[in-house]
């Protein structure tokens, strides 16, 4: 089953169920693909569609960050139960152990030695990890290898 498929097929429960926060978020999924395949004119495929649910977890990272500072509890609740349905339609995330694995040995075939060549060493890590690390934790484990 595609993502697409998928996402249609938990909007039809989340109707039947009347759960208005799962509702809303797959709307706004549906949404963020509808527009960027207009702005593409083409059909997204499911790796296309989970850069865009990627970039909505940041989001929501994001604004329950801010949410927390501004002593917004119930909106850090919202966006928590929202981030928790996002996370649904990724892949597995790889834990911290196994992105160091995967970032020593990209080091490695490259040969970078510095903190020079972070750039080097991210532009060849991400598309092993394909949505599946959060970049600012990458970037923070090549920093750390790399130092």
């Amino acid at each position: 089953m595609s993502l697409k498929d998928r996402l249609q097929a938990e909007l039809k429960d989340a109707l039947k169920s009347k759960n208005k926060i799962k509702l809303e978020t797959i709307r706004s999924i549906i949404n963020a693909v509808k527009n960027q395949e207009i702005n593409n004119k083409t059909d997204l495929n499911d790796e296309a569609i989970e850069k865009i649910i990627t970039t909505l977890v940041k989001q929501h990272k994001d604004s329950i960050e801010q949410f927390k500072k501004g002593g917004r509890e119930d909106l850090v609740k919202k966006e928590e139960q929202e981030l928790e349905i996002l996370m649904q339609f990724l892949p597995e995330q790889l834990s911290e152990d196994e992105i160091r694995e995967i970032v020593q040995k990209t080091i490695a075939e490259i040969g970078a030695s510095s903190t020079k060549d972070i750039g080097k060493v991210m532009k060849a890590v991400m598309p092993k990890l394909q949505n599946r690390a959060e970049g600012k934790l990458v970037n923070q484990i090549v920093r750390e290898s790399l130092s």
